[in-house]
């Protein structure tokens, strides 16, 4: 499938990308991640893989966009959820430190 990536376009399949990612260990996901063979990689190593340029040329979404075009599982970053808000009662309580016994 042919698709552009920061501007050069690639024709790329889907065995050349399991094949070009055997044997390449996945580093910790922080944002976009893609499944290829049973493995989560982050689609930014993926994509310095696959089209051998520097992260930096490239965006997640394009390369997202081409994996998800040739059938790969992708999923967005993970949102963590906001902390709970303190009142500013509990906030000066938790910095004075937690005194039970008074």
């Amino acid at each position: 499938m042919r698709c552009v990536i920061a501007r050069f376009p690639f024709d790329l399949f889907k065995h050349e990308v399991e094949a070009s990612m055997k044997g390449v260990k996945p580093e910790p996901v922080t944002g976009d991640a893609v499944v290829i063979a049973r493995r989560v990689y982050p689609v930014k190593q993926v994509g310095e893989i696959i089209t051998r340029q520097d992260r930096r040329d490239f965006s997640a979404a394009e390369v997202t966009r081409a994996l998800s075009r040739l059938g790969f599982t992708c999923r967005p970053a993970e949102v963590s959820a906001p902390a709970a808000r303190l009142t500013p009662l509990e906030n000066a309580s938790a910095l004075l430190g937690d005194r039970g016994d008074v």
